[in-house]
C-alpha cells in the first residue's frame, strides 16, 4: 500500500469513526437520559450504595455537602459530553434550544408542579439571589428572616435590601436547642409579622442545627396575616429548601412557599452545579429578571423590538452557555430517586439518623442539638463533645477514616449526616469512635 492509498484509507476510517460517534451521540441526544432508564436492581440498600463511585476507604458522613453522582447520572453526563465534543453546535441547537422545558418537566414532576413553574439555576445561592434581587419593595417595607439561616440567605437579603431600600429584621425561632417546638416556631413568626413585612425568608432544614421547620404551618400562619392585605402588600414566603429536597418526603408545590430555591447537587444527587427555583405561575410576575435569559420570550422581544409582558419562570433562568452536559443530565437524578422510591429514600435517611441521634443522646459526654422528633429533623445531626472543639472532633473522626464536617457558622458544631451512602454498620462504627472520645 503506497502512502496516498494509506492516508486515503486512514481518512475514511477516521471519518467513519466520526460518523459512527456522531450517530451514536445524536441517538443519545434524541433519547436523553437513556442511562436513567437502564434496568437497575435497587431493591437493596447495598445495591443503591453500589451505584456511587465514592471511595470505599472512608465512611462518608458528609454526603450532603456535594453529591457523588450515582451511575445513571454519571452516564447521562458522559453521553451528553461526548455528543457536545462531537458536534457542539448541532447538539446545543437541538437539545438546549430545540427541546425547551425538558429538564423543567422532570423537575416539576418531582416537585408536584408544572414545567412553567420552574427556573433553572446553578445553586441555592444563585436561586436566592435571583429571588430577592428580582422582587421590588416599596419604601418602608421589610424582609423578615431568622437568626439561624445560612450566609447565602442572609447575604442575598442584605444585598437586595441595600439596593432597594427595604429594611431587614432577624428573629430567633427558639432560645436554646432543648426548647425547640413546632408550636413555638410558628408562634414566633406569626407574632413577628408586622404591617411593614413584605417577605419572610426561612430555611427548611437548618445546616446550623439540623432543625427542620414546619413549612406548611408557617405558610398557613402567613396566609392568616394576608387575609386582610392587598396583593401588593401580601407577605411572601421564600424558602431555602436545599437540605430538605431529596431527604424529606414532602411535595414542594403543596408546602405553601411562594418561592422555593434549592441546589440539586446535594440530597438529590444531581449533577454538580445545578439548582432550581420553583414558584406558582402567578408569582413569577412579581419578579424582575436579574440576568438576561435566552428564553424565547425575552429573546424574541429583543429580535422584534417589542416590549415584554409579565415575567415567566424561564425568563429568570440565567442565559448564556452553561455546563450543558450537567444541566441536561439533571432528569437522570430525579429518575434515580423515583426508581428507588421517594418515600423509601426519606424513610431510610430517617432510620439511620434516628439510630445515630438516639445513640449519641445516651452518651454522657455528648450533647445533641438536632431535635430527635423526625418531624423536626431530616438528614443532618449537630452535636458537641464535652471538652472538645468542633474541629478537633472532625479531625479525630477523620483519623479513623470517617468524613464528618462542622457547621460553618459563628457558633459551630460537628455534624454527621447518615445517608444512602451509608449502612447501619458504618453508623455504629462512627458512633463507636464518638463514644471513645469520652
Amino acid at each position: 500500500m503506497d502512502r496516498r492509498r494509506f492516508l486515503f484509507g486512514t481518512g475514511l476510517t477516521v471519518a467513519g469513526m466520526a460518523l459512527t460517534l456522531r450517530s451514536q451521540a445524536q441517538a443519545q441526544v434524541q433519547t436523553p437520559d437513556t442511562a436513567a432508564a437502564a434496568p437497575n436492581d435497587l431493591s437493596s440498600w447495598q445495591n443503591v450504595r453500589a451505584q456511587f463511585a465514592i471511595s470505599p476507604d472512608h465512611i462518608n458522613m458528609s454526603g450532603f455537602f456535594l453529591a457523588s453522582h450515582p451511575r445513571p447520572v454519571r452516564e447521562a453526563i458522559d453521553n451528553y459530553r461526548r455528543a457536545l465534543d462531537d458536534d457542539p453546535f448541532d447538539v446545543v441547537e437541538k437539545v438546549e434550544f430545540g427541546s425547551r422545558l425538558r429538564v423543567e418537566r422532570a423537575v416539576a414532576e418531582y416537585l408536584g408542579g408544572k414545567a412553567e413553574e420552574v427556573a433553572l439555576t446553578d445553586s441555592t445561592t444563585m436561586g436566592l439571589a435571583l429571588i430577592y434581587h428580582g422582587l421590588t419593595f416599596k419604601k418602608g417595607q421589610e424582609i423578615l428572616t431568622t437568626a439561624h439561616d445560612h450566609y447565602a440567605q442572609h447575604e442575598s437579603i442584605r444585598l437586595a435590601a441595600a439596593r432597594s431600600g427595604a429594611t431587614v429584621r432577624k428573629i430567633k425561632l427558639f432560645d436554646d436547642y432543648q426548647s425547640i417546638s413546632a408550636d413555638e416556631i410558628v408562634s414566633r413568626i406569626r407574632k413577628a409579622i408586622s404591617p411593614a413585612t413584605r417577605v419572610v425568608g426561612v430555611t427548611w432544614v437548618h445546616s446550623s442545627s439540623g432543625l427542620r421547620l414546619p413549612i406548611r404551618r408557617i405558610a398557613d400562619a402567613i396566609a392568616e396575616a394576608n387575609a386582610k392585605r392587598g396583593d401588593a402588600d401580601r407577605v411572601l414566603l421564600v424558602v431555602d429548601g436545599v437540605h430538605g429536597l431529596g431527604a424529606v418526603d414532602e411535595t414542594v408545590a403543596q408546602m405553601g412557599a411562594d418561592f422555593f430555591a434549592a441546589g440539586t447537587h446535594k440530597w438529590i444527587f444531581g449533577p454538580r452545579g445545578t439548582g432550581i427555583i420553583w414558584a406558582k405561575s402567578e408569582n413569577w410576575k412579581l419578579l424582575r429578571p436579574v440576568i438576561p435569559s435566552f428564553a424565547d420570550g425575552p429573546y424574541g422581544a429583543w429580535m422584534e423590538g417589542r416590549s415584554l409582558g409579565e415575567t415567566e419562570a424561564q425568563w429568570v433562568s440565567p442565559g448564556g452557555f452553561h455546563s450543558f452536559e450537567h444541566r441536561w443530565a439533571l432528569p437522570a437524578a430525579f429518575a434515580f430517586h423515583r426508581e428507588i422510591g421517594r418515600a423509601r429514600v426519606a424513610e431510610r435517611i430517617q432510620t439511620l439518623n434516628s439510630m445515630a441521634k438516639e445513640a449519641l443522646a445516651k452518651m454522657p459526654h455528648v450533647r445533641v442539638h438536632t431535635p430527635r422528633d423526625p418531624e423536626l429533623s431530616a438528614g443532618l445531626i449537630c452535636f458537641d463533645v464535652e471538652g472538645m472543639k468542633p474541629e478537633a472532633v472532625v479531625e479525630k473522626l477523620l483519623a479513623k477514616k470517617v468524613i464528618a464536617s462542622q457547621s460553618p457558622y459563628a457558633t459551630s458544631h460537628p455534624r454527621l449526616s447518615p445517608s444512602l451512602l451509608n449502612d447501619e454498620k458504618e453508623v455504629e462504627q462512627t458512633l463507636g469512635y464518638v463514644r471513645a472520645m469520652a
